[in-house]
């Protein structure tokens, strides 16, 4: 299966006097690259929300968001966090030890911070199991928006396997009359040119020059390159660093067969093939 890096999914749980809500976004990256917003009565969550992510997911930017939100009209009682408030407690003693100006902190400094209010209502380990049963529940969710997405950008990618195989198939049967019809035109030009030169370097000069203009590794090359393309997207899984190195070797072969070319319409074939090229490899950008 192939995974696009582009998905969504989002949903909430009743919790009673709250309702938990999660939304994950999902685009494309080099890596994967998570990133939340989340409340800071869930903070204690993250790590483990985190480890859900990254063992589901190899490659994208993720942007997570994680929070509670109060049933209307319902009134959530809370109370102080004793070990919270016995940490903040000696942070701030051990900051006015070495300032012993600084101010001291306020009742609503302390109530700011992370973490120092529960919520009675809320069982710490409920909560917990809530959240993460969610969130693996939305990551299938998103799986399965990014292997719909996925499976889309494969059948754009083979489609265009097939008409660059169809362009490296009408070059082969062209180069040897192509070949020559050139060198007779350049045998011609030298004998103008130098009419002191004996037939034989003439030869030699043509045949160099012939050499350095015969595509059929470049074709063959492609071939290959298409070959490996289409095994790769067969296999499916990760491969979206694969098939950008893979058209990065197809570009190099086409730019060569372009400047090989000793016609104008190979020189078209090499240009329609560099736009199937970029075509699949804006694609390919979008793949896990």
């Amino acid at each position: 299966m192939i995974y696009s890096m582009t998905g969504y999914a989002a949903g909430n749980r009743d919790l009673g006097q709250a309702i938990l809500s999660i939304e994950i976004k999902s685009i494309n990256s080099r890596y994967l690259d998570i990133a939340f917003r989340i409340g800071d009565d869930l903070r204690q969550l993250e790590m483990r929300l985190r480890e859900q992510i990254s063992s589901a997911i190899r490659r994208g930017k993720i942007d997570c968001r994680v929070y509670l939100q109060s049933q209307p009209g319902a009134v959530r009682d809370s109370t102080p966090n004793p070990a919270r408030l016995a940490q903040l407690a000696a942070l701030e003693a051990a900051v006015r030890e070495s300032l012993p100006a600084a101010t001291p902190l306020s009742v609503a400094d302390v109530l700011r911070w992370p973490g120092v209010l529960v919520d009675q209502q809320l069982d710490p380990q409920q909560l917990e199991a809530e959240c993460l049963a969610l969130m693996t529940a939305l990551l299938d969710e998103l799986l399965d928006s990014r292997a719909r997405e996925g499976a889309k950008l494969a059948e754009t990618i083979v489609s265009r396997v097939a008409l660059m195989r169809a362009l490296v198939a009408e070059v082969a049967p062209m180069l040897p009359p192509l070949l020559a019809e050139y060198r007779e035109r350049l045998s011609a030009r030298l004998r103008e040119a130098v009419a002191a030169l004996d037939e034989e370097r003439i030869r030699q000069e043509v045949g160099v020059f012939a050499a350095k203009s015969d595509v059929a590794e470049e074709l063959t090359r492609l071939a290959t390159h298409l070959d490996e393309l289409e095994r790769i997207v067969a296999k499916g899984g990760a491969m979206g660093k694969r098939l950008d190195f893979l058209m990065q070797e197809l570009n190099r072969e086409a730019n060569t067969l372009a400047s090989k070319s000793v016609s104008a319409d190979i020189t078209k074939i090499a240009l329609e093939l560099k736009l199937l090229i970029e075509q699949i490899r804006e694609q390919v950008q979008n793949i896990e």
